[in-house]
């Protein structure tokens, strides 16, 4: 796994009562990462996780939530359809939508929806921490502004300064590439050899791409066994995306 580097400090997280949040991602193991990244997010607390649409609709009436992790391709349907449903029942919960995809005109859908956040697939905790812990100064923000600055001022909080670096060492072009090589592999997977072949790049090269796609929710890696000596790690792409 690739050495974690120093991230910029996340928007401080104002006190009050936990925000609840609601993981809606098809993957389980994609589901699991992301609510284990909101758990460590101080001020905020997983409320479930669930892998669909209707799964999502049928928490939702049990459980109230202030906020959805939503994942944007559901087997049962796009994730803005479950927003213009809930809008329509009145449900006023905000919504971070986790995707891969970079169509704008679904952008543009879901503002008009309330999703308040974007934050694109493949990503680290860093980023997701620094999301949420901007939308929690913004959702702290009471009282009647004094003006137009006061509100460009709340609504600018939402507003990432900057792309949220990769590690130190890695490029998004080789990480593009890396990521299609390993959307290309058998179901079974594919060796850090194998990729590095496919790629023109280092084992050890290939091998930190590799984990850092494993780190941020978006590959498995699963040992091989049956060689002699160690066993073989091989990685699949986990993101329908």
């Amino acid at each position: 796994m690739s050495t974690a580097q120093p991230t910029p400090s996340a928007a401080p997280v104002p006190p009050g009562p936990a925000i609840k949040v609601l993981v809606v991602e098809d993957d389980p193991v994609a589901a699991d990462a992301h609510a284990l990244y909101v758990s460590r997010v101080p001020g905020f607390c997983v409320a479930g996780v669930v892998h669909s649409r209707n799964d999502a609709s049928q928490f939702l009436k049990r459980t109230a939530v202030d906020l959805l992790l939503l994942d944007l391709y559901l087997p049962d349907g796009h994730g803005l359809q479950l927003v213009r449903s809930l809008r329509s029942a009145g449900h006023g919960a905000d919504v971070i939508a986790v995707t891969s995809a970079r169509d704008l005109a679904v952008v543009r859908e879901g503002v008009s929806l309330g999703v308040v956040q974007y934050v694109l697939k493949p990503f680290t905790f860093a980023t997701l921490r620094e999301r949420l812990g901007r939308y929690a100064e913004f959702r702290a923000a009471v009282g009647e502004a004094s003006g137009q600055e006061e509100v460009d001022r709340a609504l600018a909080v939402l507003r990432a300064p900057q792309p949220t670096a990769l590690p130190k060492g890695l490029s998004t072009d080789t990480l593009n590439t890396v990521t299609e090589a390993l959307r290309n592999a058998a179901a079974e997977g594919i060796s850090a050899g194998a990729v590095a072949e496919a790629v023109g790049t280092s084992r050890i090269t290939a091998r930190r791409y590799l984990e850092y796609l494993v780190e941020s929710g978006r590959a498995a890696r699963t040992p091989q066994y049956g060689q002699v000596g160690r066993p073989e790690l091989l990685y699949r792409w986990l993101s329908r995306g």
